[in-house]
């Protein structure tokens, strides 16, 4: 099989997206989380369970050894708490276990991370919830979730929970004007913000030649020399595929 032929089979082999998920589940979950992600309606445990076990499976086959909540704290980048999928099995071996309970939350030291001022480091407790609008997807030979994380209390202690909050209120305000046209099947709005994904590669000698690169990472002003093609005249395949594995496409 020629590369082009493989690429539909590479786009998005590193996610648990939709697709994946009709084929691994019952009928009556995957409806239970359309219905969660598009009505905002909660999952049953033993849903969230079935949902976890699948993912379990999928990552597993691929050599995942770890599950990680993945969140974006109040830093600028983003953090993770790995846990391993195996469990004790009472005789001296193990088995590999992930619950829905393990999926839908975890507890992570929240004094590592700025508050904003909401409590004292010694009453840090912070909570990462699942977001089922996101799918998981695997880094290396880690299986990540993406997640909320707030306080005890709610408040958010992330960059994406006020980014949720924000789309469910667009969502809210779309549809009351769709109301006023006639529409009235439409439940939900999504807002989508695509990134701008061109990205450059240069070679090591014309990189050492440019100070703004040296100092900053970034092009200040001056066109770079070299645009996607690598020294050897082929599109370079490491960014590229793992975008593509990702289920992003790259397109100018």
């Amino acid at each position: 099989m020629s590369a082009p032929e493989k690429l539909p089979e590479l786009f998005g082999s590193l996610v648990f997206n939709e697709d994946t998920m009709r084929q691994r589940l019952s009928s009556a979950s995957y409806a239970a989380w359309k219905r969660c992600i598009t009505e905002g309606t909660s999952l049953d445990l033993s849903i969230a369970n079935e949902i976890a076990e699948a993912m379990k499976q999928w990552a597993t086959e691929k050599g995942c050894t770890h599950f990680t909540h993945w969140f974006q704290p109040m830093t600028g980048v983003t953090a993770e708490k790995h846990d391993a999928f195996i469990a004790p099995d009472g005789r001296g071996k193990i088995m590999m276990e992930f619950s829905g309970k393990e999926l839908v939350r975890g507890e992570s030291d929240a004094s590592s991370f700025p508050s904003g001022g909401l409590r004292a480091t010694f009453e840090a407790r912070g909570y990462t919830a699942w977001d089922p609008t996101a799918f998981a997807f695997i880094k290396d030979t880690t299986l990540c979730i993406p997640t909320v994380f707030c306080s005890y209390s709610g408040q958010a202690l992330d960059k994406k929970t006020p980014l949720l909050r924000s789309m469910d209120e667009v969502s809210r305000q779309a549809v009351r004007i769709l109301r006023l046209f006639g529409d009235t099947e439409t439940r939900r709005v999504t807002a989508q913000v695509g990134p701008e994904q061109e990205y450059f590669l240069i070679d090591r000698k014309d990189y050492m030649k440019r100070e703004d690169l040296r100092l900053t990472g970034r092009t200040a002003g001056r066109p770079l020399l070299r645009r996607h093609p690598s020294p050897g005249g082929g599109v370079h395949e490491g960014p590229g595929h793992r975008a593509l594995e990702a289920g992003r496409p790259l397109q100018d």
